[in-house]
């Protein structure tokens, strides 16, 4: 019976000692966004700075949304110099050549599993225009081993670079070197060249408003 009474004792002053805790806790002014007592906070607040937003450090502010410094380039990036005009589209084609010639076999495979990612649903199989969406654009993609046959590699990296007529830019989707990937296999599917001549700058001297589509 004693024991008993200890045990009854026990847990009334613990729930005594408890409710006065409470109510010291839950008096007076509080910060309306405050989550009260944390317990062991640097489980789940942590202490690293976050990403967009703007810290105190040693007395300085520091904002972590800031743009790269002017002139900086991400490491591995290579800036490409061609612009989005048809200058820049005649350039390529002049100038742009693949960096990646030695390791062509390895790339083009590679580049046969990008082409069925991105391009065969609107250029087709196997590049003739024919792809299932090739139907519902103003007018099919032209065939790699027709009207594009000679259409000159710089070209082909620069039309997926900044997108060309109904295809849009796939710079966000793929890198560089992706691109020069594509770039060869795309080369397979137009086959050997008839002749070193490029004919959309053939088309160009003649009616420039027909090579602009190509």
């Amino acid at each position: 019976m004693k024991k008993h009474y200890k045990t009854i004792k026990f847990v009334f002053a613990s729930a005594l000692f408890g409710l006065v805790l409470t109510s010291f806790t839950s008096c007076g002014k509080k910060d309306v966004n405050s989550p009260g007592v944390e317990f062991m906070p640097d489980m789940y607040r942590s202490p690293s700075l976050e990403y967009y937003g703007i810290h105190t450090v040693d007395g300085d502010t520091l904002n972590s949304a800031k743009k790269p410094v002017e002139g900086t380039v991400s490491r591995g990036y290579i800036p490409y110099v061609y612009s989005n005009t048809p200058e820049g589209y005649e350039q390529a084609g002049l100038n742009l050549h693949n960096p990646y010639a030695s390791q062509k076999e390895a790339f083009e495979k590679d580049g046969e599993v990008l082409y069925g990612k991105f391009c065969v649903h609107c250029h087709g199989a196997a590049g003739a225009g024919d792809g299932k969406v090739a139907g519902k654009l103003p007018g099919p993609p032209p065939a790699y081993n027709g009207a594009l046959k000679n259409l000159p590699e710089g070209k082909i990296f620069h039309s997926i670079t900044y997108g060309k007529n109904s295809m849009g830019s796939h710079a966000s989707q793929l890198t560089q070197e992706e691109r020069w990937k594509l770039v060869f296999y795309v080369q397979k599917l137009q086959g050997p060249k008839e002749t070193a001549s490029d004919s959309t700058k053939v088309e160009a001297a003649v009616t420039p408003s027909v090579a602009a589509k190509h």
